[in-house]
């Protein structure tokens, strides 16, 4: 029997776990009962767990035959500070937290191959099931790396996985080289002089400073970047004042910045902090640039990526792997992973019915019709990187 069709035997099982995570999520490394969860699932297949790597990871090590090749497959397992607005019986317990990304669902297709694997056995080597913690901006992947993934895990090659709402069930896509953007999150101080809002007069108005130094942060795309190169700076908030009376001492503007390398990404940065300090300077306020480089682009090797995808084509069929999917500008984590050890990352469909939505939207979920597939594709990862020799 297909490993599809030996998985879909307890997709039900499936089901009810990926629900029982989207019902109780938690935020990044704070992912306790979630670690908990997937600890005693690991345990209850017979899989031997390792947990406290990053804070609140857990890793699973399976073990068959006496071959030294290792492979690790990676999921997350963090939620969004959004509040859901699904109604459905699975929708969050937790206000103001859910599981907008899918990564319950990244998690169950995880466990749903470990499941299968400690089962069938159907290979030689070690293979690391990889939990991962706070992928959203919290540099869980980098923290699980400095206290010692690959040195107590080694892994010859690493892959993961991310659903993709608007490809339909059954399709996947990758490319090759870099798929996704590389991340920073920004913070502009500006200092001024507080004043009374009827006499602007005798302060210096920050607001107004940092208002322009918006504008003006445009022109670093627009003037700054190759045309032949990507880039998005975006400004996502701006904070100002208590009163509709004062001109205040201080604004602050936050936001990110995506880009495909790490040269963009540098000049980005050096272009941020001149024009933050000249354009407030002119209004005789000063300000202060905070720029925190997260994470890298998702890089794909090329034999890891060309792997995947004949594994895909296998389990789907040729027509249903696209080889060459469109980049990117939202960033992943996985990418430090990447930078360390061969592998690629592929993007799974979520569906493309009526009432699909983006992922980070507070109607989205995760379609349960694709845990099977996520889970064979990770399952055939192994069987086929590991297959016995001989015999």
């Amino acid at each position: 029997m297909p490993v599809i069709e030996e998985i879909r035997t307890f997709h039900d099982d499936l089901t009810l776990w990926r629900r029982d995570i989207h019902a109780h999520p938690e935020l990044g490394f704070e992912e306790q009962r979630t670690s908990d969860l997937v600890a005693a699932k690991l345990a209850s297949f017979g899989i031997e767990v390792h947990r406290g790597i990053g804070k609140t990871g857990v890793v699973g090590r399976l073990r068959v035959g006496n071959s030294p090749r290792t492979i690790g497959l990676r999921a997350d397992m963090d939620c969004l500070p959004i509040l859901e607005a699904n109604s459905f019986a699975h929708r969050s317990t937790h206000d103001g937290r859910m599981h907008a990304c899918g990564h319950d669902g990244h998690t169950t297709m995880l466990l749903g191959a470990a499941r299968h694997l400690a089962q069938s056995r159907d290979f030689d080597g070690t293979v690391h099931f990889i939990f991962q913690p706070a992928e959203e901006g919290q540099g869980g992947a980098a923290t699980m790396i400095k206290e010692g993934l690959f040195d107590e895990f080694p892994c010859d090659v690493i892959f993961g996985m991310h659903n993709r709402p608007g490809l339909e069930i059954g399709k996947f896509q990758i490319r090759p080289g870099a798929m996704m953007a590389g991340g920073a999150f920004f913070d502009i101080s500006v200092t001024g002089r507080g004043a009374h809002g009827a006499r602007p007069e005798a302060g210096i108005d920050p607001v107004l400073a940092a208002s322009h130094i918006t504008t003006a942060l445009q022109s670093i795309v627009a003037r700054n970047v190759r045309a032949v190169d990507t880039a998005v700076v975006s400004v996502t908030q701006i904070h100002a004042g208590d009163a509709y009376n004062v001109i205040p001492e201080r604004a602050v503007l936050r936001g990110t910045v995506r880009c495909f390398s790490h040269a963009v990404m540098s000049l980005v940065e050096e272009r941020m902090r001149g024009i933050a300090e000249g354009v407030a300077g002119g209004f005789g306020a000063t300000a202060s640039l905070d720029f925190r480089f997260l994470f890298p682009p998702v890089v794909n090797h090329a034999d890891e990526t060309r792997f995947i995808a004949d594994t895909a084509a296998e389990l789907v069929g040729e027509d249903n792997v696209n080889r060459q999917g469109p980049l990117t500008m939202a960033s992943e984590d996985f990418a430090c992973m990447l930078e360390r050890v061969p592998g690629a990352y592929i993007q799974i469909g979520n569906g493309d019915g009526e009432g699909g939505c983006e992922v980070h939207n507070p109607g989205y979920d995760f379609n349960d019709a694709a845990l099977p597939y996520g889970a064979a594709l990770f399952t055939r990862l192994v069987e086929r990187r590991l297959a016995r020799m001989g015999g």
